[in-house]
């Protein structure tokens, strides 16, 4: 059986293989399918359609995203790693399928640093600290913190152990504070939470929380990426509010099965690097995201590094779900 280590040791020399192959050895000839493994119409769908319809004319293929939501990614995880790992299975994965879910999941059946490998990288967005006006005082990072010691504060979050409840769990193990967590169902209902000031602050992607920001129901006091978020520019990075070392990434990139052949790998990696244009960076960035891009040869590390990094957070936490 192919361990996690084994799996990302051979990774550079595979994804490094595009960026020397003038006439690559395959082509599809067939259309292709690109798991989004969660529902339609919310950013994790909008960042896989962008990248399908990109994918689908470098390839000369249509790309069909197909959703298949469930379980925090492992529905649509265990569903492409069932389709023929031929090199016209695509899955378009993010940081909770690969850094978070081992922790959740621990018996789901499916590993995604063992069962598939990163294709290449298309964006990342940061979850944004945000604070209740009415309800808090604080408008920066070190106000909040003082004000949390000074009472209990109340913090929403997506769910238990997603992104954003991970988040606030950095900030408060970090700076020796504690807050009740109130877990929602989802960005919807949270931001319906914190809009009706049930609570006290929350984490939430710039996607949702953007606007809101913008309006002046929300405070903004810092962004969870180590860069600052083209959303939201004058907000600044968790480390530049004073936290060293704080830089959570919710990060969306393409995948495909571990099993698929190396010439199909090497020409879909290939086709990723090359849909990284302008105009792929505007379309992200009109839905909250801002590109990222890996080289090829940095890739494995930089993927495998930022997996146990939210791993060793939800380990801090305590958070499992089996």
């Amino acid at each position: 059986m192919t361990t996690r280590r084994g799996a990302l040791a051979g990774l550079a020399t595979i994804l490094a293989a595009p960026t020397v192959l003038a006439q690559p050895a395959w082509t599809p000839n067939r259309p292709l399918r690109m798991f989004v493994t969660y529902p339609p119409g919310g950013v994790t769908d909008i960042v896989g359609r962008i990248s399908a319809d990109a994918l689908s004319q470098e390839l000369g293929q249509p790309v069909v995203v197909e959703n298949r939501a469930g379980a925090g990614g492992n529905v649509g995880m265990q569903a492409a790693l069932a389709a023929p790992a031929d090199g016209t299975t695509l899955l378009l994965g993010t940081v909770a399928m690969f850094g978070v879910n081992p922790i959740l999941y621990a018996n789901s059946g499916v590993d995604g640093v063992r069962d598939f490998v990163p294709l290449g990288m298309l964006g990342e967005a940061a979850n944004v600290l945000s604070a209740i006006p009415s309800r808090i005082q604080a408008t920066n990072v070190a106000e909040l913190v003082a004000e949390a010691k000074r009472r209990t504060l109340t913090y929403g979050s997506v769910g238990n152990g997603s992104s954003s409840h991970l988040s606030a769990v950095l900030l408060l193990k970090s700076q020796g504070i504690e807050a009740t967590h109130v877990p929602y169902r989802g960005s919807a209902p949270l931001v319906t939470a914190m809009l009706s000031k049930e609570v006290d602050f929350g984490f939430d992607t710039t996607a949702t929380s953007t606007a809101h920001v913008q309006s002046g129901a929300f405070r903004a006091l810092g962004v969870t990426t180590a860069r600052r978020s083209s959303a939201l520019p004058d907000v600044p990075t968790m480390q530049e509010a004073g936290l060293a070392g704080y830089a959570l990434s919710v990060w969306f990139g393409v995948f495909a099965p571990t099993a698929t052949p190396a010439a199909p790998r090497a020409r879909l990696a290939e086709a990723v690097a090359r849909i990284q244009t302008p105009a792929l960076a505007e379309k992200l960035r009109r839905a909250f995201v801002d590109p990222l891009t890996v080289p090829p040869a940095e890739l494995p590390d930089w993927f495998a590094a930022d997996a146990a990094r939210w791993q060793q957070v939800a380990r801090d936490a305590g958070i499992g779900i089996n």
